[in-house]
């Protein structure tokens, strides 16, 4: 990521130009999640991530919402840029935590600021419940917490007062019902390795900048990092190196499926056959074949045994065509350019399955029961090389995203 910015740099990007791009997406995720504007708590440290923050909670004050700012260090730290965001987003001087209020304090200002003093270590304790008690008191839902307290580059171990104001977060959304958004990252994990401190801060929504990270995809990451929102920057790139996982997000498709033409029609964009379900496992076809429509297929049909066949008929979308099987042999006639095979089919019919399988030429997408010793013979994994197969990945990347980005 620092290699990115520095490029980007490089050619004329200005610094703060990009803080505000980044901000801005920060604060569009979290109105894409809560529409109605509600209260703002932002933990900010003394970076460029902190700056992101400070952004977004400017652009949600604008849309409605009453912001609050979290100071991890004394504002003599900040950087001029920093300072200047703060400055933005609320026209007068911090209150630390446990000093007199300032008499220049507008009250008619939402903002409310506290600090993690390095020298009150003795005070922590009393630090974390005053956040709880002065952010809480009086709130309507929803509550937002957004963590800009570090950025890529800072691994574990945590560091004070950085790990109380970690300690601080996790609170309020243990005990206040508070949303965390993490900016690019959980605070207190490695975006390399997914690797976390004890404190590492846990996000119910972790809005990555650029592109996602490494750690972020970790599966002993998944409980701190929640959902993943990917912030587009065209100044940012990713690595040339080839990724070992992609993010199932709008970004990484929309190479894919290219603006249509308006007189266009459904023929011309593919035919999806999609075997799944059985007996007690109807929605299993219901979701793949809804999945098939919003991956852009013109026609998408469902196959389903003749037993499930009125269910899945009067549940499915009106725009797929459901057609009952008595034998899944009958199937290698059809004319299909893509199969996806394997959602909820259970064992029962495991030989006639396995025969499409083995004998269709259409490219295939197969369920993740394919790759085990379920159905008691060879698995198909061992004729992959044979034509273009795909595993379907049942994996906790996945089942995080967004229903609205899964394609």
């Amino acid at each position: 990521m620092r290699a990115a910015e520095e490029a980007a740099f490089a050619t004329g990007v200005q610094v703060e130009a990009l803080m505000n791009k980044a901000g801005a997406g920060v604060a569009q995720a979290v109105t894409k999640f809560f529409q109605k504007p509600g209260r703002c708590i932002v933990f900010a440290g003394k970076g460029h991530n902190a700056g992101d923050a400070l952004f977004a909670a400017q652009c949600l004050e604008q849309r409605g919402w009453k912001t609050e700012v979290r100071l991890a260090f004394k504002e003599a730290d900040f950087s001029n840029l920093m300072r200047k965001k703060l400055g933005d987003l609320l026209r007068r001087p911090p209150d630390v935590l446990g000093a007199a209020p300032s008499e220049a304090a507008n009250a008619d200002l939402v903002g409310t600021f506290g600090q993690f003093a390095p020298d009150l270590t003795e005070q922590r304790t009393t630090t974390q419940n005053t956040i709880a008690r002065e952010a809480c008191s009086s709130i309507a839902a929803p509550l937002v917490i957004l963590d800009g307290l570090l950025g890529v580059g800072a691994r574990p171990p945590l560091r004070e007062p950085i790990r109380a104001a970690c300690r601080a977060i996790n609170q309020l959304r243990t005990t206040k019902g508070g949303y965390v958004f993490a900016v690019d990252l959980p605070t207190g994990l490695d975006t390399d390795s997914g690797k976390k401190d004890r404190d590492c801060v846990v996000a119910d929504f972790t809005v990555t900048i650029g592109y996602a990270k490494p750690g972020l995809v970790a599966d002993g990451a998944l409980n701190y990092v929640g959902r993943i929102e990917v912030v587009p920057l065209e100044e940012l790139r990713p690595p040339q190196t080839k990724p070992k996982e992609i993010i199932a997000s709008p970004v990484a498709f929309r190479g894919l499926l290219p603006r249509r033409n308006y007189n266009s029609y459904k023929n011309q964009f593919g035919r999806i056959g999609v075997v799944a379900g059985s007996k007690g496992f109807v929605g299993a076809a219901l979701m793949a074949s809804q999945g098939a429509l919003r991956a852009g297929a013109g026609l998408v049909e469902v196959f389903v045994p003749e037993e499930i066949y009125e269910i899945v008929a009067g549940a499915a979308f009106m725009e797929v065509m459901v057609k009952p099987v008595a034998s899944y042999r009958h199937l290698l006639k059809e004319k299909v350019d893509v199969w996806a095979v394997g959602p909820g089919l259970g064992k029962s019919r495991a030989v006639e399955i396995l025969e499409l399988v083995e004998k269709v030429k259409q490219p295939m997408v197969l369920g993740k029961n394919f790759r085990a010793p379920a159905l008691q013979r060879q698995t198909i994994a061992d004729a992959a090389p044979r034509r273009n197969e795909t595993a379907f990945p049942r994996r906790a990347t996945v089942a995080r995203q967004n229903s609205d980005e899964i394609l």
